[in-house]
């Protein structure tokens, strides 16, 4: 297996799925133009590579429909593909290998699209997070009401709770 080349498929449908959008004007108007711009190259790359595989050309028809992802069988199909390019070309299989590293690398760095975000009473982190609970107590990211222990004067069952 070529390293890669799952994420690529990924990356592929994603901007197939953004194209999509776009032309039916339901993109958002803020979109992020490295992602844009990563994602044309990626999309560039594999499509004189692959020209017309019947698996690129099914992605793009599944992006077209509003799919959220491929089918199954579609990113199986588009996978194979692309394994097969990159193990006969090491070109393209290095140049493919480069471009999904940059785009994770920078997905990581909040600068293409990675940023973290929460709404409402939601709470987002970007990074690692170490929450421990040791000797007894209680630890969380956020938490409500917490007793250790028997509860203060816990009521009693039966008709006459106490």
């Amino acid at each position: 297996m070529v390293p890669g080349v799952e994420i690529a498929v990924g990356y592929v449908f994603a901007w197939l799925a953004r194209k999509a959008q776009r032309v039916a004007g339901r993109a958002d108007t803020e979109v992020d133009r490295g992602l844009d711009a990563g994602m044309d190259r990626l999309h560039d790359l594999v499509s004189r590579k692959l020209g017309g595989d019947p698996a690129l050309q099914r992605a793009a028809e599944e992006a077209g429909e509003g799919r959220e992802e491929l089918s199954e069988r579609t990113q199986r199909r588009l996978t194979d593909s692309l394994e097969d390019a990159a193990e006969r070309d090491t070109g393209f299989a290095e140049a493919l290998a480069n471009l999904v590293e940059e785009l994770q690398a920078a997905a990581v760095a909040g600068t293409v699209g990675g940023g973290v975000s929460a709404s409402g009473d939601g709470q987002a982190v970007g990074g690692n997070v170490d929450i421990r609970a040791e000797g007894g107590s209680a630890a969380a990211l956020r938490m409500g009401g917490v007793t250790i222990g028997a509860a203060p004067n816990p009521s009693q069952p039966g008709p006459d709770k106490g």
